[in-house]
């Protein structure tokens, strides 16, 4: 779910915050998907729902607290999926011109919906595999480029950017990380969750630390990192920086990069499929969306409503702008769940908690401020977006009200 954001995306916030505010950036929001990590897999064994978010607040809150959080994380996987399919289309059309971008990322829409459809075994093995690959190739680039790096290149060109930019680069920060949260989506589709999902989420949070910081530095350190701060395919470019343009692994790396985001795609595509199905099963949305395949068992219709929204967004948004909403769908969701922790544990202190948060509640706390600090950073740096956001949220706030409630209550 999560692999795609080592390929691309976070080079964005070196644009706006040099590569020095934003190993801050990244820094500070490593600190927050650790602390988070940790609490919301209390939530997610003791409450192995498709809802993931949705199913926490919805028991702490009520119906209200589940449209909070439904709206909040189907912003954040509806929206991940298009940036990645139009980096996927940049990956293809580098390694082959006459590609057209968008043609690639609409047709990876078709093909990996398709996949979805099919079964969700079939699909865990897909993306086991092509995940595997996509952490082995991201070692093998680090072995490639760090004979170039130099830290005197990882520090050059920051002048002018002050503290401002850091704050301003937190989207692209939490792009190393997000979608992480998906694991909760497929929750009661996995083997012994209350042992699996903890190990999976600790193993992941730990693999994405080190990838995330190393392919960062190393990027930055093998030459002029500003060629890198707006583009789609940062390391086969970074490749071609250290090796030569016409070295065959740049083009090799690219070709092989496509299994990063393919990985993530396919995942993603899987998560916001099974929010979308709970959504609509505890009568949030059209009770069609909860349908299933009769042959496939798989919500067939989510799968798809899902991908005309993400296709939507593919062509009326930028990369960077499709990333800040998701990044903005997130952060409110993670506000959203750790406030569902701490009421769960005042409310219900016998529920049964196969996974309990260290240090409580320190470690939620420290989720939860950190949430808060990049919401507010995400809305005063991105007012555009902020409005279109709280546009949407406020519409189907108003539909909910008044069309959904009533019936909900009853």
């Amino acid at each position: 779910m999560v692999i795609s954001g080592e390929y691309f995306g976070w080079n964005y916030g070196w644009a706006t915050a040099g590569t020095i505010g934003f190993l801050i950036a990244t820094l500070l929001v490593t600190i927050l998907y650790i602390a988070f990590i940790f609490s919301y897999t209390e939530l997610t064994t003791a409450i192995p729902d498709a809802g993931g978010p949705f199913a926490y607040a919805s028991r702490a809150f009520g119906p209200t607290g589940g449209f909070i959080a439904g709206f909040a994380t189907l912003v954040d996987f509806l929206m991940a999926p298009p940036a990645i399919a139009a980096a996927l289309g940049a990956y293809a059309h580098f390694l082959h011109p006459e590609l057209p971008v968008l043609g690639v990322a609409v047709g990876a829409y078709f093909v990996f919906i398709g996949i979805n459809i099919l079964g969700v075994k079939e699909s865990a093995n897909f993306s086991v595999i092509i995940t595997i690959l996509s952490v082995v190739e991201l070692l093998v680039f680090m072995a490639l480029v760090a004979p170039s790096y130099k830290t005197e290149n990882v520090l050059a060109h920051n002048e002018g950017f002050g503290v401002g930019g850091i704050f301003a680069a937190i989207p692209f920060a939490i792009w190393f990380y997000l979608a992480i949260e998906g694991v909760a989506m497929v929750a009661e589709e996995v083997k012994d969750p209350h042992e699996t999902i903890p190990r999976g989420y600790l193993l992941s949070i730990g693999t994405l630390v080190v990838l995330a910081i190393g392919t960062m530095l190393l990027c930055a350190g093998v030459g002029d990192w500003r060629q890198l701060s707006q583009i789609d395919y940062p390391l086969p470019e970074t490749l071609a920086m250290a090796l030569g343009r016409q070295n065959s692994w740049a083009k090799v790396f690219a070709g092989l990069g496509l299994f990063g985001l393919i990985a993530s795609f396919h995942a993603n595509t899987l998560g916001y499929s099974r929010q979308l199905f709970a959504l609509a099963r505890a009568g949030y949305l059209p009770s069609f969306m909860a349908d299933v395949n009769k042959r496939f068992r798989t919500p067939h219709w989510s799968l798809i409503i899902g991908g005309l929204i993400g296709l939507a967004a593919l062509y009326s948004g930028t990369t960077g702008e499709i990333i800040t909403l998701s990044a903005l769908g997130a952060v409110l969701m993670y506000i959203v769940s750790m406030v569902s922790l701490f009421a769960l544990r005042r409310r219900e202190p016998r529920l049964e908690r196969p996974f309990q948060t260290p240090w409580y509640p320190v470690v939620p706390f420290v989720a939860l401020a950190l949430s808060l600090v990049c919401l507010v950073a995400i809305m005063w740096y991105f007012p555009g977006l902020t409005a279109i956001f709280a546009g949407l949220m406020a519409g189907c706030w108003l539909l909910f009200r008044f069309l959904i409630l009533p019936t909900i209550r009853q």
